[in-house]
């Protein structure tokens, strides 16, 4: 690299909710995570020690990997499961030596605001005669569609291994899926399923719970948000031992970057003569810290923090074309820890001693002022798999809103103590979605963009590593290893 490239990564805050009665705060954006944090370990990896990388975060690293102490344990209120497949969080655990456990949910229900339709049994091959009653074959044909979908997109570690990066995430998508990926992106989970033969009764009482637990959305979101959704329900899921945030401070800790405690407020390109007369384009980015407005100039500048009014709110001044504006919005979700007793009455169970669920997923239903709640053990913990319900347990509660003191006093028969995480967890999805781009300008990128396919740890990952990648090559000219699409048969035969 001719002279060091300083880059920054601006991300954003992570702020920890009150409890009930005081107020919570505004929702905090989301960012300053695994996008932000493992885009640092990136660019070290290809840019090599003579670059300077800043790291601009103005909350504590995590950013929508965050945890909450209660009664002297930690638990996790952001980003808690990690599927198997998501060789990149595999790969950051393993490289930064973390520990894992694996996540085992107690017995799950699924309840539609008037009853159960469906309740797991604790002998496996019970559970597989109640779904083919209840659903014949859905379920059985929703893995294979959700494996087929799954297969393709694991085609980007092939592209990443071999050190191709994409210049967009429509080609990205569509290298890895073709035309099917962009039919996915363009309907409902609804509408795929339903062209796919899954049966309506299928769809609501199976799909949309899960959809309801991860995205706080019904069947509306696009179908490939939907089929990452549905992958969260397969087996072998794990999470990190003290909180899956221990990735985030990890990853900036290997890639040796400066954390500087900042909000990003402007960015704005600047020419500079050289000593030799020829120019350098470099950008000049403002950020406030707790002594006031402060800046640096950077050859090349990595967002990694949702771009909007009420998120990341940066301006970009003198930029020709200007850069575009970013109108996509994020869907607020509550998680709300409580240390209590299920009202199991409120769920149709007048008999406590009779109720074994450790899960509750729901439907749709307007009725409804939760979207679901489960026992949790504290980050990282072997679980309890959820069978000590009857005892006080602490359970997770996902709402849209904040709940109110009546409405814990119908899940709860008691309780000790209530934590609240107001979280701008993920997008609204609504397709056809539209992708923002991930080049603003010369040397100026933007990771969250993926974002709007599918929201999770690992596509930040992958967000992060396509970005660095990109930046790499388009630094130094290497225009054969982006956008080629037809690569994955290629590199089939170099594996």
């Amino acid at each position: 690299v001719p002279g060091a490239v300083k880059v920054t990564v601006p991300v954003s805050p992570a702020v920890v909710g009150s409890g009930i009665g005081g107020g919570p705060p505004p929702p905090p954006p989301p960012g300053g995570g695994i996008g932000g944090s493992a885009a640092a370990y990136f660019l070290r990896q290809k840019f090599g020690q003579g670059v300077q990388l800043h790291v601009l975060e103005k909350g504590v690293l995590g950013g929508r990997l965050h945890t909450l102490d209660m009664e002297g344990a930690t638990y996790e209120v952001g980003g808690s499961v990690i599927h198997p497949l998501n060789l990149h969080m595999k790969h950051f655990v393993k490289e930064l030596g973390l520990s894992v456990a694996s996540v085992q949910d107690g017995l799950a229900g699924v309840y539609n605001g008037e009853e159960f339709v469906f309740e797991e049994s604790s002998w496996s091959f019970i559970n597989l005669l109640k779904l083919l009653w209840h659903y014949g074959l859905n379920s059985l044909r929703m893995s294979m569609w959700v494996e087929d979908i799954l297969d393709k997109f694991m085609r980007i570690y092939r592209y990443q291994m071999h050190d191709y990066a994409f210049s967009s995430n429509e080609r990205l998508l569509h290298a890895l899926g073709g035309d099917d990926f962009t039919r996915l992106l363009n309907q409902t989970i609804d509408e795929a399923m339903q062209k796919a033969g899954f049966s309506q009764k299928f769809i609501n009482e199976v799909v949309c719970p899960v959809m309801r637990v991860d995205y706080g959305q019904g069947v509306t979101i696009n179908a490939f948000v939907g089929a990452v959704s549905l992958a969260g329900v397969q087996a072998g899921l794990w999470s990190v031992k003290g909180g899956n945030k221990l990735v985030c401070s990890g990853l900036i800790y290997s890639s040796k970057a400066e954390v500087i405690p900042g909000t990003v407020v402007s960015i704005e390109p600047k020419t500079r003569t050289r000593r030799g007369g020829e120019p350098v384009k470099l950008y000049e980015v403002t950020y406030n810290t707790s002594s006031g407005l402060t800046g640096d100039t950077y050859d090349m500048v990595l967002i990694a923090a949702p771009l909007g009014r009420k998120l990341a709110n940066i301006t970009f001044r003198n930029f020709d074309p200007p850069i575009p504006e970013f109108p996509n919005p994020y869907h607020q979700t509550v998680t709300t820890l409580v240390h209590g007793r299920l009202n199991t009455s409120f769920f149709g169970y007048s008999d406590p001693q009779a109720f074994h669920l450790g899960a509750i997923f729901t439907t749709d239903n307007p009725k409804l002022f939760i979207h679901s709640l489960s026992v949790v053990s504290p980050a990282g913990d072997a679980a309890t798999g959820g069978k000590l319900p009857l005892q006080s347990a602490v359970w997770k509660v996902f709402s849209k809103e904040e709940l109110t003191k009546e409405q814990l006093n119908l899940l709860f028969s008691s309780y000790d103590s209530v934590k609240v995480k107001p979280w701008l967890a993920y997008p609204q999805y609504s397709p056809p979605e539209k992708f923002p781009p991930i080049v603003l300008h010369e040397q100026l990128y933007y990771l969250n963009g993926l974002e709007r396919a599918a929201s999770a740890m690992e596509i930040s990952a992958i967000a992060a590593r396509n970005a660095a990648l990109l930046a790499f090559h388009r630094w130094h000219g290497h225009s054969a290893s982006v956008d080629q699409e037809d690569l994955h048969e290629k590199l089939k035969t170099e594996l």
